[in-house]
């Protein structure tokens, strides 16, 4: 928290105002890959069922110092699994982070967002999603490989890789199947997405006015 204030300083990136009853739900939305097939259908579900307004924001639109302002007074911020969820960093104490994950890939095995939200003295709440209904998603196996392609590879091993359920552990970042299932696009089965908030956000998104941070000091590297 002291580095992400220390950040928005440097940046120059004031805090978002808000008003008291002025909740509102952040949705990252992706461009070229990794997207949410059915996003307007999921902004809708999420103003409904929270009664609360939904933004989008987006890197490849939007400057980085203004998704900043925006997600400093989110109660909430949903997202595919990717590098820029980690500006979670910047939502304020009580908020929500919702982590998306594509069809084979297990939340189980990806946790640094997870882990950040319960770092002590953040205060978030974390919930993952999984889509586990293999025709809501949609995989590019001829893409360059870097994008989630198989093309190269051995045809029996294209072939394992479109059948696999689940992404084998593995060390990050330039395995094929691994990339061939985080590029996928997703429609997001809307009722179960719903379930897992209802049984994840144990209070709705509240966010604190002023808790103070705990000190904590990390351990020593090894």
């Amino acid at each position: 928290r002291q580095f992400a204030s220390f950040l928005m300083e440097r940046l120059n990136i004031s805090k978002e105002q808000r008003s008291e009853d002025d909740d509102y739900i952040v949705v990252f939305s992706r461009a070229s890959n990794r997207l949410i097939l059915n996003e307007a259908e999921l902004l809708l579900s999420l103003a409904q069922e929270f009664k609360m307004r939904t933004v989008t924001v987006s890197l490849d639109e939007q400057p980085f110092d203004s998704i900043v302002r925006v997600i400093s007074g989110a109660s909430m911020l949903v997202s595919m699994h990717g590098a820029q969820l980690i500006t979670s960093l910047f939502l304020p104490r009580g908020a929500a982070v919702i982590e998306l994950f594509p069809y084979a890939v297990n939340p189980e095995q990806y946790t640094p967002y997870k882990t950040l939200a319960s770092l002590p003295g953040m205060y978030l709440q974390y919930v993952a999603w999984r889509n586990i209904i293999e025709e809501n998603s949609v995989a590019y196996p001829d893409r360059p490989w870097d994008q989630g392609g198989i093309a190269h590879l051995e045809k029996e091993e294209q072939e394992r890789i479109i059948t696999s359920k689940d992404v084998p552990r593995h060390l990050c970042c330039r395995n094929p199947e691994w990339l061939y299932r985080i590029y996928q696009d997703t429609i997001v089965d809307i009722p179960s997405f719903l379930e897992v908030l209802r049984e994840g956000l144990k209070v709705k998104p509240n966010l604190k006015k002023s808790k103070p941070a705990s000190t904590v000091h990390p351990g020593r590297v090894r």
